[in-house]
């Protein structure tokens, strides 16, 4: 019983015959094809010059695919063993549509040239291990073919994308990057950054008890990161405002909430109270800081104002905290 566990259900390649590489090949061809197609079907609207890219790709794919089938028709006859990437140990994998879908552009980009790459590498490294004349020969072309899909990529882009083009759709996509994770991560993180200082730090000089700081810091910063998650996600569904999905920004939202007030409620694990709060003022100055620099890199806000408005902001809740708690 115990060696079935341990015996790979696939396929070596060094097993397979000339006729199942073949196979192979043209079910390695058609499924790149239509991940080409896939991904073109995600961009045409957002960026239809790197959409158009892709479309071509996917033809130059089936134009192998043609032509690995017409090779098979000749040497082996009309029937193709069913064998794909999948069954054999060792060949390169490709990522379900449902795991690609959500890729910016720029990862769509690199992930087609890894897929060209990858390719590539593997019938070289493949037509080493093989002693057969003939399938050598088949590995090589293959790879070759591979080799020059990159150079294909590289043409399409000029034609497709020249310069001005691509970086037009990096601004874009940029910009939805910022609406649908920056903009409310950021909203997050001054929400709970700035909000949860008054009710910590009153706790704290109220009670000189660092561990129910630590409760009252801890239940603040998950509520408003719950409160806030919801909020955005429910207010917006982004199909008018194009700020993307309501539940990614819910997500960045409450997260960022949370994380903003659980900096300085963290510290107050520690025994000694002075030294808690200590701490937890020197955390509070890097998260506005970290505010200010977030809002001046995404949102082109003078780096000066931003950290003005953020100082005075923050230094008036803390303060208010403080003078509450002593009161």
């Amino acid at each position: 019983m115990l060696p079935r566990f341990f015996t790979s259900f696939k396929r070596s390649f060094k097993s397979l015959s000339e006729q199942e590489i073949l196979a192979l090949a043209i079910a390695s061809e058609e499924d790149d094809s239509r991940i080409y197609r896939a991904y073109a079907d995600k961009l045409k609207v957002a960026y239809p010059a790197s959409a158009q890219i892709l479309e071509d790709m996917a033809e130059v794919e089936n134009t192998h695919r043609k032509s690995l089938i017409e090779i098979h028709r000749q040497r082996f006859g009309e029937r193709i063993p069913l064998i794909r990437r999948e069954h054999v140990q060792g060949f390169y994998e490709r990522k379900p549509d449902w795991l690609r879908k959500n890729l910016s552009l720029e990862a769509v980009r690199q992930e087609a040239e890894t897929m060209e790459e990858q390719a590539y590498r593997f019938y070289v490294e493949a037509a080493k291990q093989t002693s057969d004349a003939s399938t050598r020969q088949l590995l090589g072309d293959l790879a070759l073919a591979e080799q020059g899909h990159e150079d294909i990529a590289r043409m399409l882009g000029d034609k497709h994308t020249p310069e001005d083009v691509k970086e037009a759709e990096d601004e874009t996509a940029r910009r939805q990057f910022v609406l649908t994770y920056v903009q409310p991560g950021l909203a997050g993180l001054m929400d709970g950054s700035v909000s949860t200082l008054a009710p910590i730090f009153a706790a704290a000089f109220a009670t000189q008890d660092t561990w129910q700081t630590f409760l009252v810091g801890l239940s603040a910063s998950v509520g408003a990161g719950i409160s806030m998650g919801f909020t955005e996600a429910a207010h917006d569904d982004g199909k008018i405002s194009g700020r993307g999905s309501p539940i990614k920004r819910g997500f960045a939202c409450g997260i960022m909430t949370t994380i903003g007030g659980l900096g300085h409620a963290l510290p107050y694990l520690i025994p000694q109270f002075w030294t808690a709060t200590i701490t937890a003022v020197v955390i509070v100055f890097f998260e506005l800081w970290a505010i200010a620099f977030i809002q001046n890199r995404y949102m082109e806000t003078p780096f000066l104002r931003a950290a003005f408005q953020v100082v005075l902001g923050g230094g008036l809740v803390l303060a208010a905290g403080i003078l509450i708690g002593n009161g």
